[in-house]
């Protein structure tokens, strides 16, 4: 493939293109209000810090990385426990008072379905990793959501992203990537996202049919969703693992 990467300040052409693009992401997953509320205002301004894949001049794949503060009080030096939420929160706060950063995160990374398993996620976090690196950072750090997990919901997060090959790299397809590319687990983020919707939501997002108390296996997710039928609601909460590549 004659694959070309680059900024999306670069080929600003492609900016309202990059959301159209198909990708794997459940569905569920767009109900996070703070991706919902802060995702496009905080990586807007920041598409010096977005990466895009092109063959041909069309769209194969995305990342997307925030600068923010973590050394501020009340903040680092731990990285948080409420992960990918947080630092979209963090990124939007230092953003609207134009705060310096000292860090920065990758969101995430998409690939379009017909180009799965080529190597392309690889080529895009070194691509988020370099450019990080070209802003003068040291350090690149990472919500990860591992993609073998779902087949494990009711397995601790904890457990699962330590979990090793006999040659030492990660179980995980995700996480190997991010090891071999030179990453370090550092801990678990176990309330990354949280998503909470009604009976009625869940059941539109997911086709299941959220008619029985307590943990829900919904496909894809990380763990179960926990359903309240006396209360009408049900809640998500997505683990993800830290990650910190030394750049």
């Amino acid at each position: 493939m004659a694959i070309h990467i680059t900024t999306l300040a670069e080929r600003p052409e492609f900016i309202g293109i990059v959301w159209e693009m198909p990708d794997s992401w459940p569905k569920f997953m767009d109900h996070d209000p703070i991706a919902w509320s802060l995702f496009g205002p905080v990586v807007q301004p920041h598409r010096d810090y977005a990466v895009i894949a092109t063959e041909d001049d069309v769209l194969i794949g995305h990342g997307h990385s925030v600068p923010f503060a973590l050394n501020l009080p009340g903040r680092g030096p731990e990285l948080p426990d409420t992960g990918w939420d947080q630092v979209l929160m963090w990124a939007h706060s230092d953003l609207r008072k134009k705060i310096t950063p000292d860090a920065v995160s990758a969101l995430e990374i998409s690939i379009h379905p017909e180009y799965q398993g080529n190597g392309l996620s690889t080529l895009l976090l070194n691509a988020l990793r370099d450019n990080a690196k070209s802003k003068g950072f040291t350090e690149l750090l990472a919500p990860v959501r591992p993609n073998g997990k779902h087949l494990e919901p009711h397995t601790s997060m904890s457990e699962y992203a330590f979990r090793t090959r006999e040659d030492g790299l990660p179980a995980d397809p995700w996480l190997r990537v991010h090891v071999r590319a030179g990453g370090t687990i550092v801990k678990v983020a176990p309330a990354s996202q949280t998503i909470s919707g009604s009976l009625a939501q869940w059941r539109t997002w997911t086709g299941q049919p959220f008619d029985v108390n307590g943990p829900v296996e919904v496909p894809l997710t990380l763990s179960p969703v926990i359903c309240d039928l006396a209360q009408n609601y049900a809640v998500y909460v997505e683990p993800n693992v830290w990650v910190r590549h030394l750049l």
